[in-house]
């Protein structure tokens, strides 16, 4: 598996583009935590760690990184139409929310451009499978606003019917040896941990699209 940078034709968003040589691509569509935030090899941020897993499994996929530092579900909802005209789309893993829960976003405006991401992605690439990554909020934004916020994600699965991971960062979350100095971005272990939540819901997503399930 051939990854190589593509540089968005605006400031910021930066991906990996396939070799070509596969029949379709998996597209991490997140935010600095899939984009490997202060790693220093984003191929070390858990959308590189699964892209090892499927070549290790022989499936025939590329991965995409498309993540984004900084980017909220609006901002997703209005790039996700760049990233979508430029390269096919077997499976894409919509991790948004985290930076919507951090600034205290409503949560019905969260959920409304999540919703427009998961419509734009069957419009443009109808037969690409969807893969839902849950999200919470800190507990300093309060009780009510962290629940609000927590069934935005099982809501939008059970909808949409979608396969759900449902917390990104379970078992990394808060635990201080798995996150850099900032307490929210996780280092080289904590995407570990990461990866290998993503690929027991992913994989069998994988199979089912090679065929192999």
């Amino acid at each position: 598996m051939m990854l190589l940078v593509l540089a968005c034709p605006h400031p910021g968003p930066v991906v990996a583009a396939d070799s070509g040589t596969a029949p379709g691509n998996v597209i991490f569509f997140g935010d600095s935590l899939t984009a490997g935030y202060r790693l220093d090899d984003p191929g070390l941020a858990f959308p590189g760690l699964i892209a090892e897993k499927i070549a290790a499994a022989q499936l025939p996929f590329n991965v995409v990184n498309a993540g984004l530092s900084g980017e909220t579900t609006a901002a997703g909802a209005r790039r996700v139409h760049w990233i979508l005209q430029h390269r096919s789309v077997a499976v894409f893993v919509l991790a948004l929310g985290g930076n919507d829960g951090l600034r205290g976003i409503p949560t019905a405006e969260t959920e409304r451009n999540l919703q427009s991401i998961i419509d734009a992605v069957r419009a443009k690439k109808p037969d690409a499978r969807i893969v839902l990554a849950g999200m919470e909020a800190p507990p300093n934004m309060g009780p009510d606003f962290t629940a609000e916020f927590r069934a935005i994600f099982p809501r939008l699965a059970a909808a949409n019917q979608l396969p759900l991971v449902p917390f990104l960062l379970e078992g990394v979350g808060g635990v201080p040896e798995l996150n850099l100095a900032d307490g929210i971005h996780p280092n080289i272990e904590g995407h570990r941990v990461v990866a290998d939540h993503v690929w027991a819901v992913l994989e069998p997503v994988l199979r089912a699209a090679a065929g192999r399930s």
